[in-house]
């Protein structure tokens, strides 16, 4: 596929009288025609300032930022077939759900026919059909969220830009809205840069994920690849939750690696490159990696520390004898039975998901 959007060595720096921050560091990243790539990180990672910079709403301090093929580094944001849908909506409470829609197709001089066709089809498309005459205020957050995204796919941008646009939304709509993002993108097969510190969101909505920390890339890949191989710690800690057990490998064959954790159990793994028998190297063990079982049982023995219970999911916190404490958890409590703070078990590793990484 095309590349429809291409940051080479995009940086920004904030400077002020006392000092400078970087923001965004030397920053290599192409999104394909019709993909859609979320920028996922914590506050203050640089995911909204480089959105901003592909926008046009800043300028780089290094780098270009290439559109379609087009350079567009140092134009305004008028001048680049990109359109935003922000965080607070943005829209113009003095204007009619139409009038909002409407604006940017004004502002190209389309004429009135044209207009009145394309934003009926937009509020068709986000399910909006007659709201035509309320105003902003009239309506919901997932309304007034519908009808910012309307706005932005009415003018048939090439690249859609989201800031964030859920953050406003309680759970529940977050995820109808986010599914109909998603729905709209594939159907439309506009090209998409969305920025969210939700992991959820982030794994739900992205056909890749970049992962930013410190204005800087520290992994992009496929959902399932960001999750199950992650490159670094911070990665593996910031998607999802994890345990992190130091271990020492002791032996490769066949593509998998000997390992032995604290306490002297030793499992067969997944081999990684970068890793050879006599490293010390971190595991990484997802919760859901972990069977609890009858105490005598599995590969090891623990003691449930803490115990929480939310419907479908139990979240149990396990001591091991070694002094490592583990979160796990799991599926169908009502069925399998609630463990108790104090209670033996057992526990089993799912060998082929636990990932290493260098320490």
């Amino acid at each position: 596929m095309p590349v429809e959007v291409r940051l080479e060595n995009l940086t920004k720096v904030f400077r002020s009288h006392r000092d400078s921050v970087v923001a965004v560091d030397h920053l290599d990243l192409e999104v394909e025609k019709g993909e859609l790539v979320t920028l996922l990180g914590p506050s203050g990672c640089g995911k909204t300032t480089t959105l901003r910079l592909v926008g046009g709403f800043e300028i780089p301090t290094e780098g270009e930022i290439y559109l379609g093929g087009k350079r567009v580094t140092h134009l305004p944001p008028q001048r680049r077939d990109t359109a935003t849908v922000f965080q607070s909506y943005g829209l113009f409470p003095h204007m009619t759900v139409f009038e909002n829609v409407a604006f940017g197709l004004r502002v190209r001089r389309l004429h009135r026919d044209e207009v009145r066709r394309r934003v009926r089809e937009a509020l068709k498309l986000v399910n909006l059909e007659g709201l035509e005459r309320r105003y902003p205020r009239e309506l919901s957050g997932g309304q007034q969220q519908r009808v910012a995204l309307c706005r932005a796919l009415v003018i048939e941008p090439k690249v859609l830009l989201f800031d964030e646009p859920l953050s406003n939304l309680d759970a529940k709509l977050r995820v109808e809205t986010r599914e109909q993002i998603r729905r709209l993108q594939k159907e439309l097969n506009i090209t998409s840069l969305y920025v969210t510190h939700d992991q959820a969101e982030a794994m739900a909505i992205s056909d890749r994920i970049a992962v930013m920390n410190e204005g800087k890339l520290q992994q992009i890949g496929p959902p399932y690849e960001i999750y199950a191989h992650p490159a670094n710690r911070f990665v593996a800690d910031f998607i999802g939750r994890a345990n992190f057990l130091a271990v020492r490998v002791v032996g490769a064959q066949d593509e998998q690696f000997e390992i032995e954790l604290p306490g002297g159990v030793r499992l067969e793994v997944p081999a990684v490159t970068g890793l050879q028998a006599g490293d010390e190297a971190i595991a990484v063990v997802r919760p859901e990696a972990v069977d609890v079982l009858p105490e005598g049982q599995g590969d090891v023995t623990a003691e449930v520390t803490f115990a929480h219970y939310t419907g479908s999911l139990a979240t149990y916190k396990l001591s091991l004898p070694t002094g490592e404490t583990l979160e796990v958890e799991v599926l169908s409590p009502q069925e399998k039975g609630f463990l108790t703070e104090g209670t033996k078990v057992g526990l089993r590793f799912h060998r082929q998901s636990i990932h290493l990484l260098r320490e």
